[in-house]
Protein backbone atom coordinates (compact mmCIF):
# COMPACT_ATOMS: atom_id res chain seq x y z
CA UNK A 1 0.00 0.00 0.00
CA UNK A 2 1.36 3.23 -0.87
CA UNK A 3 0.42 5.76 2.23
CA UNK A 4 -0.93 9.48 1.43
CA UNK A 5 2.18 12.02 1.52
CA UNK A 6 1.42 15.52 0.77
CA UNK A 7 2.24 16.69 -2.79
CA UNK A 8 3.40 13.39 -3.68
CA UNK A 9 3.86 11.96 -7.23
CA UNK A 10 4.29 8.18 -8.07
CA UNK A 11 4.50 6.76 -11.34
CA UNK A 12 3.69 2.54 -11.40
CA UNK A 13 5.06 1.74 -15.21
CA UNK A 14 5.81 -1.82 -17.14
CA UNK A 15 3.60 -3.64 -14.73
CA UNK A 16 0.53 -5.72 -15.58
CA UNK A 17 -2.78 -3.33 -14.19
CA UNK A 18 -4.84 -5.67 -12.92
CA UNK A 19 -8.79 -3.71 -12.11
CA UNK A 20 -12.03 -5.88 -12.63
CA UNK A 21 -13.47 -2.70 -11.30
CA UNK A 22 -12.75 -1.56 -14.98
CA UNK A 23 -11.94 -4.82 -16.67
CA UNK A 24 -8.43 -3.79 -17.14
CA UNK A 25 -5.61 -6.50 -17.40
CA UNK A 26 -3.02 -5.12 -19.37
CA UNK A 27 0.49 -3.15 -19.26
CA UNK A 28 -0.10 0.08 -18.18
CA UNK A 29 1.01 3.33 -16.32
CA UNK A 30 -0.52 4.13 -12.68
CA UNK A 31 -0.04 7.57 -11.56
CA UNK A 32 -1.08 8.74 -8.52
CA UNK A 33 -0.95 12.18 -7.08
CA UNK A 34 -1.36 13.37 -2.99
CA UNK A 35 -2.34 9.72 -2.33
CA UNK A 36 -5.36 9.38 -5.46
CA UNK A 37 -5.38 8.18 -8.27
CA UNK A 38 -4.63 10.38 -10.96
CA UNK A 39 -4.27 8.68 -14.40
CA UNK A 40 -3.86 5.28 -16.43
CA UNK A 41 -1.47 5.81 -19.43
CA UNK A 42 -0.74 9.51 -18.67
CA UNK A 43 1.13 10.46 -21.94
CA UNK A 44 5.27 12.08 -20.76
CA UNK A 45 3.43 15.76 -21.49
CA UNK A 46 0.97 14.99 -18.60
CA UNK A 47 3.73 13.72 -16.32
CA UNK A 48 4.88 16.36 -13.35
CA UNK A 49 8.53 17.24 -13.14
CA UNK A 50 9.19 16.06 -9.80
CA UNK A 51 8.22 12.49 -9.12
CA UNK A 52 9.21 8.93 -8.01
CA UNK A 53 9.19 6.25 -10.64
CA UNK A 54 8.59 2.85 -9.34
CA UNK A 55 9.39 -0.02 -11.92
CA UNK A 56 6.87 -2.83 -11.53
CA UNK A 57 8.33 -4.66 -14.25
CA UNK A 58 6.83 -8.81 -14.27
CA UNK A 59 4.95 -7.71 -11.44
CA UNK A 60 0.90 -7.38 -10.96
CA UNK A 61 -0.41 -4.48 -10.08
CA UNK A 62 -3.75 -4.12 -8.64
CA UNK A 63 -6.15 -2.32 -6.24
CA UNK A 64 -5.19 -3.01 -2.23
CA UNK A 65 -6.83 -6.33 -0.94
CA UNK A 66 -9.79 -5.82 1.40
CA UNK A 67 -10.35 -8.37 4.17
CA UNK A 68 -13.70 -8.95 5.67
CA UNK A 69 -13.69 -9.95 9.33
CA UNK A 70 -10.03 -10.14 10.44
CA UNK A 71 -9.46 -10.55 14.59
CA UNK A 72 -7.34 -7.37 15.69
CA UNK A 73 -7.78 -8.00 19.09
CA UNK A 74 -7.95 -4.80 20.51
CA UNK A 75 -10.00 -3.81 22.93
CA UNK A 76 -9.28 -6.75 25.39
CA UNK A 77 -7.25 -9.47 23.60
CA UNK A 78 -3.92 -8.15 23.22
CA UNK A 79 -2.19 -10.83 23.85
CA UNK A 80 -3.73 -12.79 20.91
CA UNK A 81 -2.96 -9.27 18.86
CA UNK A 82 -3.16 -6.05 18.43
CA UNK A 83 -4.47 -3.09 15.91
CA UNK A 84 -0.71 -1.99 15.22
CA UNK A 85 0.61 -5.37 14.56
CA UNK A 86 -2.07 -6.69 12.97
CA UNK A 87 -2.58 -3.76 10.67
CA UNK A 88 1.47 -4.06 9.93
CA UNK A 89 0.73 -8.21 8.78
CA UNK A 90 -2.12 -6.61 6.67
CA UNK A 91 -0.07 -4.85 4.81
CA UNK A 92 2.77 -7.23 4.33
CA UNK A 93 0.25 -9.25 3.11
CA UNK A 94 -1.02 -7.03 0.57
CA UNK A 95 -3.85 -5.42 2.19
CA UNK A 96 -4.67 -1.79 2.26
CA UNK A 97 -8.06 -2.13 3.86
CA UNK A 98 -9.32 -4.73 6.71
CA UNK A 99 -12.27 -4.99 8.67
CA UNK A 100 -12.06 -6.10 12.25
CA UNK A 101 -14.35 -8.75 13.61
CA UNK A 102 -16.05 -7.78 16.59
CA UNK A 103 -14.46 -10.83 18.71
CA UNK A 104 -13.04 -8.80 21.72
CA UNK A 105 -13.35 -7.95 24.90
CA UNK A 106 -16.50 -5.90 25.46
CA UNK A 107 -17.09 -7.30 22.02
CA UNK A 108 -18.39 -4.09 19.72
CA UNK A 109 -21.51 -3.99 20.34
CA UNK A 110 -21.65 0.28 21.21
CA UNK A 111 -20.26 3.34 19.78
CA UNK A 112 -17.80 3.86 21.90
CA UNK A 113 -15.61 0.82 21.18
CA UNK A 114 -16.60 1.20 17.43
CA UNK A 115 -14.70 4.64 18.48
CA UNK A 116 -11.69 2.87 20.10
CA UNK A 117 -10.88 0.63 17.25
CA UNK A 118 -11.45 3.69 15.16
CA UNK A 119 -8.93 5.31 16.39
CA UNK A 120 -6.63 3.38 17.85
CA UNK A 121 -6.01 2.49 13.53
CA UNK A 122 -5.53 6.50 13.06
CA UNK A 123 -2.23 5.82 15.68
CA UNK A 124 -1.30 2.62 14.13
CA UNK A 125 -1.78 4.82 10.51
CA UNK A 126 -0.89 1.58 8.88
CA UNK A 127 -3.56 -0.56 6.69
CA UNK A 128 -7.05 1.51 7.09
CA UNK A 129 -9.45 -0.85 9.04
CA UNK A 130 -13.19 -0.21 9.71
CA UNK A 131 -15.38 -2.35 12.22
CA UNK A 132 -17.81 -4.56 12.09
CA UNK A 133 -20.41 -4.41 15.08
CA UNK A 134 -22.31 -6.75 16.91
CA UNK A 135 -25.72 -8.26 15.84
CA UNK A 136 -26.33 -9.14 19.00
CA UNK A 137 -25.62 -7.26 22.57
CA UNK A 138 -22.19 -8.78 23.72
CA UNK A 139 -22.58 -11.11 20.43
CA UNK A 140 -24.20 -13.40 23.18
CA UNK A 141 -27.72 -14.33 20.39
CA UNK A 142 -29.78 -13.06 22.84
CA UNK A 143 -30.84 -9.76 22.32
CA UNK A 144 -30.55 -7.11 18.69
CA UNK A 145 -27.64 -5.12 19.45
CA UNK A 146 -27.98 -1.16 18.95
CA UNK A 147 -27.68 -1.68 14.93
CA UNK A 148 -28.34 1.95 14.65
CA UNK A 149 -26.18 3.72 17.07
CA UNK A 150 -23.64 1.45 15.27
CA UNK A 151 -24.45 2.01 11.74
CA UNK A 152 -24.18 6.05 12.82
CA UNK A 153 -21.00 5.56 14.86
CA UNK A 154 -19.23 4.01 11.48
CA UNK A 155 -19.88 0.45 11.51
CA UNK A 156 -19.80 -1.27 8.33
CA UNK A 157 -21.59 -4.56 8.68
CA UNK A 158 -22.60 -6.59 11.65
CA UNK A 159 -21.72 -9.87 12.71
CA UNK A 160 -21.54 -11.93 15.38
CA UNK A 161 -18.73 -14.15 14.13
CA UNK A 162 -16.69 -16.23 14.66
CA UNK A 163 -19.80 -17.48 16.96
CA UNK A 164 -22.65 -18.23 15.10
CA UNK A 165 -26.28 -17.04 15.53
CA UNK A 166 -28.80 -19.79 16.65
CA UNK A 167 -31.22 -17.66 17.66
CA UNK A 168 -33.81 -17.72 14.15
CA UNK A 169 -36.24 -14.95 15.56
CA UNK A 170 -33.10 -12.16 15.83
CA UNK A 171 -31.20 -13.55 13.02
CA UNK A 172 -34.74 -12.58 11.04
CA UNK A 173 -35.06 -9.75 12.68
CA UNK A 174 -31.69 -8.27 12.34
CA UNK A 175 -31.96 -9.19 8.75
CA UNK A 176 -34.72 -6.80 8.32
CA UNK A 177 -33.37 -4.16 10.47
CA UNK A 178 -30.33 -3.71 8.60
CA UNK A 179 -31.86 -2.77 5.22
CA UNK A 180 -32.64 0.28 7.27
CA UNK A 181 -29.23 1.33 7.31
CA UNK A 182 -27.84 -0.72 4.30
CA UNK A 183 -25.71 -2.98 6.01
CA UNK A 184 -24.74 -6.37 5.56
CA UNK A 185 -25.16 -9.30 7.87
CA UNK A 186 -22.31 -11.69 7.84
CA UNK A 187 -23.46 -15.11 9.54
CA UNK A 188 -20.83 -17.87 10.38
CA UNK A 189 -22.76 -20.39 9.31
CA UNK A 190 -23.03 -23.26 12.15
CA UNK A 191 -25.84 -24.91 13.83
CA UNK A 192 -23.93 -24.99 17.69
CA UNK A 193 -26.01 -28.03 19.41
CA UNK A 194 -24.52 -30.37 16.26
CA UNK A 195 -21.08 -28.64 16.59
CA UNK A 196 -20.41 -28.01 20.65
CA UNK A 197 -17.25 -29.62 21.75
CA UNK A 198 -16.42 -31.04 18.28
CA UNK A 199 -12.68 -30.42 17.79
CA UNK A 200 -12.33 -31.74 13.64
CA UNK A 201 -14.66 -32.81 10.93
CA UNK A 202 -16.71 -35.51 11.27
CA UNK A 203 -15.47 -38.41 9.09
CA UNK A 204 -13.31 -41.96 8.17
CA UNK A 205 -10.35 -39.94 9.88
CA UNK A 206 -12.34 -38.23 12.86
CA UNK A 207 -13.17 -42.10 13.37
CA UNK A 208 -9.71 -43.62 13.17
CA UNK A 209 -8.55 -40.75 15.61
CA UNK A 210 -11.30 -40.57 18.18
CA UNK A 211 -11.75 -37.11 18.23
CA UNK A 212 -14.84 -35.19 18.41
CA UNK A 213 -16.96 -34.45 15.51
CA UNK A 214 -17.88 -31.27 13.80
CA UNK A 215 -20.41 -32.37 11.30
CA UNK A 216 -20.75 -31.16 8.06
CA UNK A 217 -24.72 -30.81 8.83
CA UNK A 218 -24.05 -28.42 11.36
CA UNK A 219 -23.06 -25.83 8.34
CA UNK A 220 -25.04 -27.28 6.04
CA UNK A 221 -28.37 -26.69 7.98
CA UNK A 222 -27.46 -23.12 9.41
CA UNK A 223 -26.53 -22.33 4.99
CA UNK A 224 -30.39 -23.22 4.49
CA UNK A 225 -31.92 -21.56 7.48
CA UNK A 226 -30.02 -17.86 6.14
CA UNK A 227 -30.69 -19.16 2.55
CA UNK A 228 -34.53 -19.02 3.53
CA UNK A 229 -34.46 -16.02 5.84
CA UNK A 230 -32.91 -13.72 3.40
CA UNK A 231 -34.76 -15.48 0.64
CA UNK A 232 -38.21 -13.75 3.08
CA UNK A 233 -36.35 -10.82 4.42
CA UNK A 234 -34.67 -9.45 1.32
CA UNK A 235 -31.97 -8.21 3.61
CA UNK A 236 -28.16 -8.18 2.51
CA UNK A 237 -26.75 -11.69 3.86
CA UNK A 238 -22.83 -12.87 3.69
CA UNK A 239 -21.85 -16.61 4.38
CA UNK A 240 -18.65 -16.37 5.73
CA UNK A 241 -15.95 -19.43 5.30
CA UNK A 242 -18.33 -21.69 3.88
CA UNK A 243 -16.53 -24.76 3.40
CA UNK A 244 -18.89 -27.88 2.48
CA UNK A 245 -20.08 -29.48 -0.42
CA UNK A 246 -23.93 -29.27 0.85
CA UNK A 247 -23.36 -25.71 1.81
CA UNK A 248 -22.01 -25.28 -2.09
CA UNK A 249 -24.72 -27.11 -3.57
CA UNK A 250 -27.52 -24.83 -1.14
CA UNK A 251 -25.98 -22.17 -2.18
CA UNK A 252 -25.77 -23.02 -6.10
CA UNK A 253 -29.49 -23.87 -5.83
CA UNK A 254 -30.58 -20.55 -4.43
CA UNK A 255 -29.01 -18.30 -6.77
CA UNK A 256 -30.80 -20.40 -9.44
CA UNK A 257 -33.82 -19.38 -7.65
CA UNK A 258 -32.74 -15.80 -7.78
CA UNK A 259 -32.38 -15.16 -4.32
CA UNK A 260 -29.41 -12.50 -3.41
CA UNK A 261 -26.47 -13.06 -0.72
CA UNK A 262 -22.23 -13.27 -1.10
CA UNK A 263 -20.56 -16.35 -0.19
CA UNK A 264 -16.60 -16.26 1.20
CA UNK A 265 -14.22 -19.29 1.73
CA UNK A 266 -11.02 -19.33 3.51
CA UNK A 267 -7.94 -19.65 1.69
CA UNK A 268 -7.20 -23.21 3.76
CA UNK A 269 -10.02 -24.81 2.24
CA UNK A 270 -8.92 -24.88 -0.80
CA UNK A 271 -5.62 -27.03 -0.18
CA UNK A 272 -5.82 -28.77 2.98
CA UNK A 273 -7.95 -31.77 4.51
CA UNK A 274 -8.58 -33.08 7.23
CA UNK A 275 -6.12 -35.61 6.95
CA UNK A 276 -3.75 -33.36 8.54
CA UNK A 277 -5.05 -33.40 12.27
CA UNK A 278 -3.35 -37.18 11.93
CA UNK A 279 -0.42 -35.11 13.36
CA UNK A 280 -2.71 -33.84 16.38
CA UNK A 281 -0.96 -30.24 15.68
CA UNK A 282 -3.17 -27.37 16.88
CA UNK A 283 -2.48 -25.17 14.26
CA UNK A 284 -4.84 -27.37 12.34
CA UNK A 285 -7.56 -26.69 14.25
CA UNK A 286 -9.74 -24.35 12.95
CA UNK A 287 -13.85 -23.15 12.55
CA UNK A 288 -14.65 -23.65 9.67
CA UNK A 289 -12.40 -27.23 10.43
CA UNK A 290 -10.62 -28.66 7.78
CA UNK A 291 -13.15 -30.85 5.58
CA UNK A 292 -12.86 -33.82 3.73
CA UNK A 293 -10.70 -34.34 0.07
CA UNK A 294 -14.80 -33.96 -1.64
CA UNK A 295 -15.74 -31.24 0.31
CA UNK A 296 -11.88 -29.30 -0.66
CA UNK A 297 -12.74 -30.37 -4.62
CA UNK A 298 -16.08 -28.99 -4.03
CA UNK A 299 -15.03 -25.42 -3.04
CA UNK A 300 -12.11 -25.50 -5.47
CA UNK A 301 -15.00 -26.04 -8.07
CA UNK A 302 -17.07 -23.20 -6.85
CA UNK A 303 -14.53 -20.92 -6.38
CA UNK A 304 -13.14 -21.63 -10.39
CA UNK A 305 -16.91 -21.30 -11.59
CA UNK A 306 -18.21 -18.07 -10.03
CA UNK A 307 -19.98 -19.54 -7.04
CA UNK A 308 -17.77 -18.30 -4.20
CA UNK A 309 -17.93 -14.21 -4.28
CA UNK A 310 -14.57 -13.25 -2.21
CA UNK A 311 -11.91 -14.44 -0.03
CA UNK A 312 -11.03 -14.14 3.47
CA UNK A 313 -7.57 -14.27 5.39
CA UNK A 314 -9.62 -16.05 8.36
CA UNK A 315 -7.25 -14.39 10.21
CA UNK A 316 -7.47 -15.11 14.12
CA UNK A 317 -4.11 -15.49 15.68
CA UNK A 318 -3.88 -16.86 19.22
CA UNK A 319 -0.90 -16.61 21.70
CA UNK A 320 1.91 -19.82 21.13
CA UNK A 321 0.82 -20.92 24.76
CA UNK A 322 -2.63 -21.19 23.98
CA UNK A 323 -2.14 -23.43 20.87
CA UNK A 324 0.80 -25.54 22.67
CA UNK A 325 -2.01 -26.79 24.55
CA UNK A 326 -3.70 -30.66 23.72
CA UNK A 327 -5.87 -30.44 20.45
CA UNK A 328 -8.78 -30.80 22.95
CA UNK A 329 -7.78 -27.11 25.35
CA UNK A 330 -6.38 -25.13 22.16
CA UNK A 331 -8.44 -22.47 20.98
CA UNK A 332 -9.71 -22.64 16.98
CA UNK A 333 -7.76 -20.16 15.05
CA UNK A 334 -4.79 -19.43 13.03
CA UNK A 335 -2.98 -16.34 11.62
CA UNK A 336 -3.16 -15.70 7.79
CA UNK A 337 -3.06 -11.88 7.06
CA UNK A 338 0.25 -12.38 6.34
CA UNK A 339 -0.10 -15.88 3.99
CA UNK A 340 -3.72 -15.62 2.33
CA UNK A 341 -2.96 -13.69 -1.32
CA UNK A 342 -0.17 -16.10 -1.57
CA UNK A 343 -1.87 -19.23 -0.81
CA UNK A 344 -3.87 -17.88 -3.42
CA UNK A 345 -1.42 -17.71 -5.51
CA UNK A 346 -0.11 -20.84 -4.95
CA UNK A 347 -2.86 -22.80 -5.10
CA UNK A 348 -5.49 -21.16 -7.34
CA UNK A 349 -3.71 -19.08 -9.85
CA UNK A 350 -0.45 -21.10 -10.24
CA UNK A 351 -2.58 -24.42 -11.30
CA UNK A 352 -4.99 -22.64 -13.17
CA UNK A 353 -8.44 -22.76 -11.20
CA UNK A 354 -8.72 -19.22 -11.70
CA UNK A 355 -6.35 -16.41 -12.98
CA UNK A 356 -5.91 -13.09 -11.76
CA UNK A 357 -8.44 -11.36 -12.83
CA UNK A 358 -10.68 -13.11 -10.51
CA UNK A 359 -8.47 -13.91 -7.84
CA UNK A 360 -8.51 -9.89 -7.58
CA UNK A 361 -12.00 -9.20 -7.73
CA UNK A 362 -12.37 -11.94 -4.57
CA UNK A 363 -9.50 -10.19 -3.07
CA UNK A 364 -10.53 -6.89 -3.60
CA UNK A 365 -13.07 -5.43 -5.56
CA UNK A 366 -16.08 -8.03 -4.31
CA UNK A 367 -15.15 -7.58 -0.43
CA UNK A 368 -15.06 -3.34 -0.80
CA UNK A 369 -18.32 -3.48 -2.34
CA UNK A 370 -19.96 -5.62 0.21
CA UNK A 371 -19.01 -3.41 2.72
CA UNK A 372 -19.60 -0.17 0.87
CA UNK A 373 -16.24 1.29 1.10
CA UNK A 374 -14.56 3.53 -1.86
CA UNK A 375 -11.63 0.60 -1.96
CA UNK A 376 -11.19 -1.83 -4.62
CA UNK A 377 -10.72 -0.05 -7.50
CA UNK A 378 -8.14 2.08 -9.47
CA UNK A 379 -10.54 4.32 -10.96
CA UNK A 380 -9.20 8.20 -11.71
CA UNK A 381 -10.11 9.91 -8.40
CA UNK A 382 -10.01 7.12 -6.31
CA UNK A 383 -7.59 6.38 -3.13
CA UNK A 384 -4.46 5.63 -4.45
CA UNK A 385 -4.67 1.72 -2.72
CA UNK A 386 -2.02 -0.40 -4.44
CA UNK A 387 -0.57 -3.55 -4.01
CA UNK A 388 2.77 -4.02 -6.47
CA UNK A 389 2.65 -7.94 -6.32
CA UNK A 390 5.71 -10.47 -7.13
CA UNK A 391 4.21 -13.38 -8.45
CA UNK A 392 6.95 -15.32 -9.35
CA UNK A 393 8.70 -14.80 -5.97
CA UNK A 394 9.44 -17.88 -3.55
CA UNK A 395 9.41 -17.84 -0.07
CA UNK A 396 9.41 -20.57 2.78
CA UNK A 397 7.14 -19.58 5.44
CA UNK A 398 8.58 -19.00 8.95
CA UNK A 399 11.81 -17.66 7.34
CA UNK A 400 10.64 -14.38 6.60
CA UNK A 401 9.85 -11.66 9.03
CA UNK A 402 6.57 -12.07 10.90
CA UNK A 403 4.52 -8.82 11.75
CA UNK A 404 1.34 -10.25 13.29
CA UNK A 405 1.46 -10.80 16.89
CA UNK A 406 1.32 -14.39 16.80
CA UNK A 407 2.65 -16.66 14.07
CA UNK A 408 0.25 -19.95 15.24
CA UNK A 409 0.22 -20.59 11.36
CA UNK A 410 -0.43 -24.44 9.79
CA UNK A 411 1.58 -23.36 7.13
CA UNK A 412 5.12 -22.96 9.00
CA UNK A 413 7.86 -24.74 6.12
CA UNK A 414 5.26 -24.31 3.16
CA UNK A 415 6.73 -23.21 0.49
CA UNK A 416 4.51 -20.02 -0.94
CA UNK A 417 4.52 -18.25 -4.25
CA UNK A 418 3.88 -14.42 -4.24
Amino acid sequence: MLKSQSETVWLLEHGRLVDPSQSLDRIARLLLVDGRVAAIDPSDAELPERLERLDCRDCIVAPGLVDVGADLGEPGRQECETIRDGTRAAVAGGYSTVACSPFTDPPIDSPAVVQFVQQKALQADLARVVVIGCVSKGGKGTELAEIGSLAEAGAVAVSDAPRPIDNNGLLRCALEYCQMFGLPLIDHPEVSSLSAGGLMHEGSVQLRLGLAPIPAEAEDLATARDLRLVETTGGRLHLASISTSGSIELCRRARQRGISFTVGIQPVHLHLDDSRLESFESNYKLNPPLRSQTDLESCRQALADGGIDLISSGHRPWPLEAKMQQLDAAPFGVSSLETCLAQIITYAIEPGLIGWPAAIAMLSVNPARLLGLTAGSLQVGMPGDVVVIDPKHRWQVGQSPWFSRNANTPLLGSELIG
